[in-house]
């Protein structure tokens, strides 16, 4: 199974585009999901953005019609190299901060400097963590919407441990980015408000 993440506006043309390479499909409605089933045995689930749930008719248009980014959301990206956090209202970025913090890489040096090294490379990320559990505690302060976060799984355990960030209703689909950077937050954002589309082909390809 593949999971690609599909503009609201590009739904339609996907689901055509689906439909020639696999034949005849019909669509349905199921779990809050729109499910498509094409002649040669392949499948796709299409899920609405924000864990949001989908009761309208079994048509392409109309789901991505379905498609809206709450009036309060956030995102947040964490790395070892640094932090992205943002508050949004619809797809519009409110308040953000990017930040950089610089982790040394791995050392092959051996007996103690390794171990001074290691400890260093620890104290570096556990700053890097804490940093970016100050600025989304402060930017994310009483958020009514979903938390779309992503960067790599141990880090971003590490901040939402934060007693400040615990009871943040954390939503798919996990973000997989590079350190975060400016222009990685705003591509963030828009994969956030993407169709997640879960794509089981009959030949075991990728759709």
């Amino acid at each position: 199974m593949t999971t690609v993440l599909v503009p609201a506006a590009r739904l339609e043309k996907w689901v055509l585009n689906f439909q020639g390479r696999h034949g005849a499909t019909g669509l349905s409605v199921a779990g809050g999901a729109l499910g498509g089933a094409a002649s040669d045995g392949s499948t796709f689930v299409a899920r609405l953005p924000f864990a949001q749930r989908y009761d309208g008719l079994p048509d392409a248009a109309a789901f991505a019609s379905a498609v809206a980014a709450p009036d309060d959301w956030g995102v947040l990206l964490v790395r070892k190299g640094g932090f992205a956090v943002a508050r949004l209202s619809g797809s519009a970025i409110g308040e953000s901060k990017v930040g950089q913090r610089h982790v040394q890489g791995r050392t092959k040096a051996g007996g103690q400097s390794q171990q001074r090294f290691a400890r260093r490379r620890d104290n570096q990320a556990r700053q890097a963590y804490e940093a970016a559990a100050e600025h989304a505690a402060r930017i994310l302060a009483g958020l009514r919407g979903p938390l779309v976060t992503g960067g790599d799984r141990p880090a971003i355990e590490e901040v939402l441990a934060d007693p400040r960030l615990r009871s943040l209703p954390v939503v798919e689909p996990w973000l997989a980015v590079p350190d975060p950077r400016r222009a990685v937050l705003q591509q963030a954002v828009t994969d956030a408000c993407a169709v997640q589309v879960e794509v089981l082909n009959a030949d075991a390809g990728t759709g």
